[in-house]
């Protein structure tokens, strides 16, 4: 079977690389793709390397134009989807990268985001354990889908594991995240100009202000079966010159006198079957280039018994795990067809 599919917000970063994931995919028709201020205009001239989807023209965003399609993805600012999603009830599945799906709590929408607080949808993080089993589980025929936020997504990746098992601490955790500035989005903005990046780290949303914390706390509280308030985050991203990348270097405090072999077999256990989210041998991290383009989260893990924390360092591409790939690998299952089709393990070198 062939699915029809329409993808909102094309001409951005998310929406462009949900359409290059999914021009390859066997079971996908790219029927329509849809901008606000770049509707009428070729899609190629937003997206130049989309050169097989070259005969589509962006159309207006309307939820008259997303009807009539069997999948619709939404890549849009936060705050924007909810006012589609309500409109496509009768879209057999609607899939929404932007963040107005992913939080169960109305007070924290209203704290980190503001505007109308709209309903949680399954979360489109498979790996990610939730009370003892995988949120593939939830994803398996689901009809509406949140994607994650990418920097929250590497982070409750990284730390889920370790709070589930119970070997580290999940009321002190610190997380600092070298980020690449396309997942800001399109958007022109002066501190993300060249000139102003090049040569330079730049840390934002310091101080406990980022949009994701609210969706790590919600998922590690998931993993652990403890209340959101129970997990206590310090999360400091930093913009780096690199156009794509995550690099999260996370810390926990280790509970009680569980071994060092205990600590790691809580990853072992949890991603030594999976594709998409493995962990490295022992001693080793991983870099930001060697997931380019691939569907990867790469994992490495220490233990400082000097400090008495655990140490993990997890690189993802922030537009394909992080966002689009996690979105497809999550259709994939709603549709119960293979994970991993249209998805690559492997990344572009150098």
């Amino acid at each position: 079977m062939t699915y029809s599919v329409a993808v909102s917000g094309a001409s951005g970063y998310a929406g462009g690389e949900i359409l290059r994931l999914l021009a390859s995919h066997p079971d996908i028709e790219i029927r329509t793709v849809t901008a606000h201020s770049n509707a009428g205009q070729p899609l190629v001239q937003h997206q130049p390397h989309l050169r097989s989807l070259a005969h589509l023209t962006l159309q207006e965003t309307t939820p008259e134009t997303l009807a009539g399609h069997d999948i619709v993805f939404l890549a849009l600012p936060h705050g924007q989807s909810g006012q589609y999603t309500d409109a496509l009830g009768d879209t057999p599945l609607v899939i929404d990268a932007g963040a107005d799906h992913r939080l169960t709590s109305r007070d924290s929408w209203d704290a980190f985001y503001g505007g109308d607080f709209h309903e949680p949808w399954a979360y489109g993080v498979p790996e990610l354990l939730v009370g003892g089993i995988k949120q593939r589980e939830t994803l398996r025929d689901a009809k509406r889908i949140a994607a994650p936020g990418c920097n929250a997504s590497t982070v409750s990746l990284s730390l889920a594991p370790g709070v589930a098992a119970g070997v580290i601490d999940a009321g002190d955790i610190v997380s600092v995240l070298a980020v690449g500035p396309s997942g800001a989005g399109k958007s022109l903005k002066t501190n993300l100009l060249g000139s102003e990046i090049l040569g330079t780290a730049n840390p934002y949303a310091v101080g406990g202000t980022h949009r994701h914390i609210p969706e790590i706390r919600q998922a590690l509280a998931a993993a652990s079966g403890a209340a959101p308030d129970g997990i206590r985050i310090s999360f400091t991203p930093v913009i780096v010159p690199m156009s794509r990348g995550i690099l999260a270097t996370s810390t926990a405090p280790i509970v009680g006198d569980v071994s060092d072999a205990e600590i790691r077999a809580a990853w072992e256990d949890a991603y030594g079957d999976e594709t998409f989210a493995q962990l490295l041998p022992e001693g080793h991290f991983p870099r930001t280039a060697d997931v380019l383009g691939a569907n990867t989260a790469l994992i490495g893990l220490a233990i400082d018994r000097a400090a008495n924390r655990v140490t993990v360092v997890t690189a993802v591409d922030n537009l394909v795990k992080g966002t689009a790939g996690a979105a497809i690998q999550s259709m994939n299952l709603a549709l119960g067809l293979p994970e991993s089709r249209a998805l690559s393990v492997n990344g572009v070198a150098p």
